[in-house]
């Protein structure tokens, strides 16, 4: 359980999708050596930067494929060589109760990192997150706020700064 009374935050500026995709891949590599298993909510309005950050968190796993969202699909499953990774985009969720038909539970396994765009659609049924990003326009591109809500959350907020 996350309280919001213990929480790191950081704000990082992108000028462009290769500064946001970056930040994504020293984010993942954090995670992936972490040996724990995380939740990253993904705010912004459309065209923000979520799915870019998505495609740069994935890459930096080690996934040389495409990375697209999930808009339609809901959820783009990666199986990479020691985790999973499920990216979901819940965007066209009309009721948060369908993440129950399609098997939340089963997305949160020890060996799991699942991306959440739009997180807000599945209120009340998504795991808290460890971290949260918020990607807002700026005149001079994106700024990404992190907010770290776990232990390790933290941990990598602290690292970042």
């Amino acid at each position: 359980m996350h309280s919001e009374s213990s929480t790191a935050t950081a704000i990082v500026s992108s000028a462009s999708e290769q500064d946001t995709e970056n930040l994504a891949q020293v984010i993942a590599g954090f995670c992936s050596s972490s040996g724990y298993a995380w939740t990253i909510h993904l705010h912004g309005d459309l065209g923000a930067g979520k799915t870019c950050f998505s495609r740069g968190f994935i890459r930096g796993l080690g996934h040389t494929g495409s990375v697209k969202s999930p808009t339609y699909t809901l959820v783009e499953p990666y199986e990479l060589e020691t985790l999973k990774v499920f990216h979901f985009d819940l965007y066209r969720l009309s009721d948060p109760e369908e993440l129950e038909f399609m098997g939340i539970r089963d997305y949160q396994q020890a060996d799991t990192i699942n991306l959440i765009e739009w997180p807000e659609k599945g209120e009340g049924l998504l795991p808290p997150p460890d971290l949260e990003l918020s990607i807002e326009f700026t005149d001079q591109g994106r700024s990404i706020e992190l907010l770290g809500k776990s232990p390790k959350a933290r941990e990598l907020i602290q690292q970042l700064k």
